[in-house]
């Protein structure tokens, strides 16, 4: 859970980062590639081949051109059709692709599991609903399966761990991951990136950076180790508690404006319905060695 906590505040930053620094100024196929390139040459010294069964390894690889290729590749085009409140306003979802996806590859229905889910939706309406721009559409489909490969990247490798037990800790293996993830992000980059849209400054340069090595490589190593360590339904949950977070972030650093008492409403809705699936749902943690 602890992984989870700190990975929610460490995206509540990017999130803020993306849209003040990268979000139309800095090529998005680009920034994804950058990203991916950092990331996955931070876990390549750590990278073993031996003793690692070819399917683990596949999975990973697809598990990572899901949940970081095709997720961020999707999302940072939705910022050209939306504002940064619909963006917020449409990742609300993912928790319940999250417990859909789990329940059909484990082959039950879990209602609390479920109930969660939904009760972390209704929180993040509470927060962020407000009036829509009149062409959303399309951004609101590019988010959705934004949302619903970053769920499935998730749920996958979660099942993936507690099929393949492994002696290998998670960080010999993680390197797959970006693998995936560059086996989207490369071809995408040649085929519609934009040479006349790179970084202008060392403000830009530096974000990239960060989101490289903080939010991507620790951020995505350190979400998936906690993934496999809680149930479907506080996973859901915790999928949308970056919505409260990075609102909160944005208005102690940006000093935007945000209706607080919605806010915090929104927020005890979702910390309600975390402390209930903590305390009632399905234990399906899969333990794995740090």
């Amino acid at each position: 859970m602890r992984y989870l906590v700190f990975v929610t505040l460490l995206w509540a930053v990017s999130f803020n980062l993306i849209g003040v620094f990268l979000a139309g100024r800095v090529d998005s196929d680009f920034a994804v590639l950058t990203r991916v390139l950092l990331a996955g040459l931070a876990f390549l010294p750590f990278l073993r081949w031996r003793g690692v069964p070819r399917p683990f390894i596949v999975g990973t690889v697809l598990a990572g051109a899901m949940q970081f290729g095709i997720t961020y590749l999707l999302l940072y085009r939705a910022y050209g059709f939306l504002s940064v409140a619909e963006v917020l306003l449409f990742t609300i979802f993912t928790p319940v692709y999250i417990t859909l996806i789990n329940d059909a590859l484990a082959r039950r229905f879990s209602p609390w599991a479920t109930a969660s889910a939904i009760a972390a939706v209704l929180g993040s309406l509470i927060i962020r609903y407000d009036n829509l721009s009149g062409h959303f559409l399309t951004g609101f489909l590019l988010l959705q399966l934004a949302n619903l490969t970053f769920a499935a990247g998730q749920v996958g490798y979660k099942h993936l761990v507690a099929r393949y037990p492994s002696g290998q800790p998670q960080h010999r293996t993680f390197g797959f991951f970006f693998a995936g993830a560059l086996l989207v992000a490369l071809p995408s980059y040649l085929a519609f990136g934009n040479p006349a849209r790179l970084p202008t400054d060392a403000t830009q340069w530096g974000v990239l950076v960060f989101m490289g090595l903080g939010a991507s490589a620790l951020g995505f190593y350190l979400w998936n180790k906690g993934a496999c360590l809680v149930d479907a339904g506080t996973l859901g949950i915790m999928n949308n508690m970056h919505i409260p977070a990075g609102l909160l972030i944005n208005l102690l650093l940006w000093h935007s404006d945000a209706n607080l008492p919605r806010l915090l409403a929104g927020a005890a809705v979702m910390l309600a319905a975390l402390m209930l699936n903590l305390r009632f749902g399905d234990r399906d943690r899969i333990p794995v060695r740090a």
